[in-house]
């Protein structure tokens, strides 16, 4: 699977809501009432991740999450990480 050009991300882009482009990966920050409510976030984003075989890069900081997709062995965006994208995306809307 090949990496995305530019052009190609940023149309893509334009289809989600609040996710962006930065460096070679897509990166988006969820906040949440609680720590515990991100925690469980995270959770359900690595199991979703270990299916998918696709693990993103993550970060915590209180109750803001922080994910980074980018697909390593490509050296940048792919539709792999796109559709993780979306899966992520899905799990905020059952997580609050």
């Amino acid at each position: 699977m090949a990496a995305l050009s530019k052009d190609e991300i940023y149309l893509r882009l334009k289809k989600t809501e609040g996710w962006t482009y930065q460096g070679k990966a897509l990166d988006k920050k969820y906040t949440f009432e609680s720590f515990p409510a991100g925690i469980q976030f995270v959770n359900k984003v690595a199991e979703a991740a270990e299916s998918a075989g696709h693990h993103p890069d993550i970060t915590i900081n209180y109750n803001v999450v922080s994910i980074s997709l980018s697909t390593h062995s490509e050296g940048g965006v792919t539709d792999k990480d796109f559709d993780m994208a979306g899966r992520i995306d899905q799990i905020r809307t059952v997580v609050s």
